[in-house]
C-alpha cells in the first residue's frame, strides 16, 4: 500500500467510524428543544440515546457474520442506505416515540461503519501496525466531539433540531460515495461461512473462547462505557444546572474532546517503550483515582462549573489510551473471524454503553452525581476485571498475532 493509499484508507475508515459518534454528539445540544417541541421530558429524550446504543449493540452482532460471509462492501452499502433513510425519519418525527423508533433504526444502519472499519483494519494492515492504526482512527473519531456538538448547537438555534438529522443524512451519503469509489475491498466473500444460526453461533463461540479477546473486550467495553455516562448526563448538567446555552455547551463539549484527542497521539509514542497491557493497566489505575476525586469533590461541592470541566478533562484523557490498545489486543488473535470478533467487541461496548446511559437517566436527580458516579464505577470495574483475568491470559493465551486456528489448537 502506497503512502497515499495508506492515508486515504485510514481517512475513510475513520469517517465510517465517526457516523455513530456524530449521531450521538450532534443532537445533544438539541435535547431541551426536542423535549419542548415534542412535549416531553429530558429523561424521555435521553431514552432516544439509549435506543441508539441498543441498536448499535444488536446491529453489530448481525453485521459481523454478514461481513465475513459477503465481504466488507455489500453489507456496508445496505447499512449506510438504511441509516440515511432513518435519519430522514428522525427529522420528520412528531412524537418522542417516533423519534426513539427512528433512532433505533438509524443505529441498526449506522453501526455497520463501526464493525466494517475495525474488520478492514485487520484486513489491510499487519498485526504489528494495528494498535498504531487504531490510534489514528481514534484521532479521527475524537475530532467529531469537537465538531458535532458545536454544529448541532448552531443548527438547532438557526434551523431547529430537525436540521441535525438532515445534516447527518447528507454526511453519510458522502461517506457512501467514498466507500464505493475509493475504499479497498478488504477480505473477499467467503461462501464456506454459513449464515445458519448454528454456524453463526459457532463463529461467535470460536471468538469468545479465546481468553485474550474475552478479557480485553470486556475491559474495553466496561471502561470505555464511562463516556456514555458523560454523553447522557452532560447536557442536563451544564444546560439545566449551570444554565449554559446550546452554543456554549457545544464549545464545552469541544474543549473536553481535546482530552480524547491528545492521548491518541501519545499512545503511538508510548507503544515504542511499553506494551499494550502495561498502558491499559496504568490508565485504568489513573482513571480510578481521578474518578474517586471527581465523585468526592462533586458530592462535597468543591467544584463549580469550571472545576467540574477540569476534572472531566482529566478523567476523559484516559479514554484515548484505553480504546486503541484494548481494540488491538481483542482483535489480534483473529483473521478469518475478524468480522465476528469486531462485531462482538463493538456489541459489548455499545451494550454496556446503553446500560450506562439508561442508568444515568433512571438515577437523574438534578445533580451531577449520577453522571460522575457511574463514570468512576466503569473505570474501577474495568480495572478489577483486568487484574483478575491477568493470570488466565498468561496461562491460556497465545502471543499477539498468532493465527486463530493455532490459538484454537491450544485451547
Amino acid at each position: 500500500m502506497t503512502r497515499r493509499q495508506h492515508f486515504v484508507s485510514i481517512l475513510i475508515l475513520g469517517t465510517l467510524s465517526t457516523i455513530s459518534p456524530f449521531s450521538i454528539d450532534m443532537y445533544l445540544p438539541g435535547f431541551p428543544a426536542i423535549a419542548s417541541d415534542l412535549h416531553t421530558s429530558i429523561s424521555q429524550v435521553q431514552l432516544s440515546l439509549t435506543a441508539y446504543l441498543i441498536g448499535i449493540s444488536v446491529g453489530q452482532l448481525l453485521y459481523g457474520p454478514l461481513l465475513d460471509r459477503f465481504g466488507r462492501k455489500l453489507p456496508l452499502y445496505v447499512g449506510l442506505i438504511l441509516y440515511i433513510a432513518a435519519s430522514v425519519g428522525c427529522a420528520l418525527s412528531t412524537s418522542i416515540h417516533t423519534l426513539i423508533t427512528m433512532r433505533l433504526l438509524q443505529a441498526l444502519g449506522g453501526c455497520v461503519g463501526l464493525v466494517a472499519a475495525q474488520a478492514l483494519v485487520r484486513d489491510l494492515f499487519p498485526v504489528s501496525q494495528i494498535a498504531q492504526v487504531f490510534s489514528l482512527l481514534t484521532l479521527v473519531i475524537a475530532v467529531s466531539p469537537m465538531i458535532a456538538p458545536t454544529v448541532g448547537g448552531y443548527a438547532t438555534v438557526a434551523f431547529g433540531w430537525h436540521s441535525i438529522f438532515i445534516i447527518l443524512a447528507v454526511i453519510t451519503a458522502l461517506i457512501l460515495v467514498g466507500v464505493y469509489f475509493v475504499l479497498p475491498n478488504g477480505r473477499l466473500p467467503d461462501p464456506a461461512l454459513s449464515l445458519r444460526p448454528k454456524a453463526v453461533m459457532g463463529s461467535f463461540f470460536t471468538v469468545l473462547k479465546q481468553p485474550q479477546f474475552l478479557t480485553y473486550s470486556l475491559v474495553g467495553g466496561i471502561a470505555t462505557a464511562a463516556p456514555f455516562a458523560y454523553l447522557a448526563g452532560s447536557s442536563d448538567v451544564f444546560m439545566n444546572i449551570y444554565h449554559v446555552s446550546a452554543q456554549e455547551y457545544g464549545w464545552i463539549f469541544a474543549f473536553l474532546a481535546i482530552a480524547l484527542i491528545a492521548p491518541t497521539q501519545l499512545n503511538q509514542v508510548l507503544l515504542k517503550r511499553f506494551t499494550n497491557e502495561q498502558i491499559i493497566l496504568t490508565t485504568l489505575i489513573y482513571q480510578s483515582i481521578v474518578g474517586l476525586l471527581l465523585v468526592l469533590g462533586t458530592w462535597a461541592g468543591w467544584y463549580g462549573q469550571y472545576g467540574l470541566i477540569g476534572m472531566l478533562f482529566l478523567f476523559l484523557g484516559g479514554q484515548g489510551l484505553t480504546n486503541p490498545n484494548a481494540s488491538a489486543l481483542s482483535l489480534a488473535p483473529f483473521r478469518r473471524h475478524a468480522g465476528s470478533a469486531a462485531a462482538l467487541m463493538g456489541s459489548f461496548r455499545m451494550g454496556f454503553g446503553s446500560i450506562i446511559s439508561a442508568s444515568v437517566s433512571l438515577l437523574h436527580n438534578n445533580t451531577a452525581i449520577p453522571m460522575v458516579g457511574i463514570m468512576t464505577t466503569c473505570a474501577i470495574v474495568g480495572l478489577i476485571i483486568l487484574l483478575t483475568s491477568e493470570r488466565i491470559i498468561r496461562y491460556r493465551s497465545k502471543p499477539s498475532g498468532m493465527d486463530e486456528q493455532m490459538a484454537e489448537a491450544l485451547l
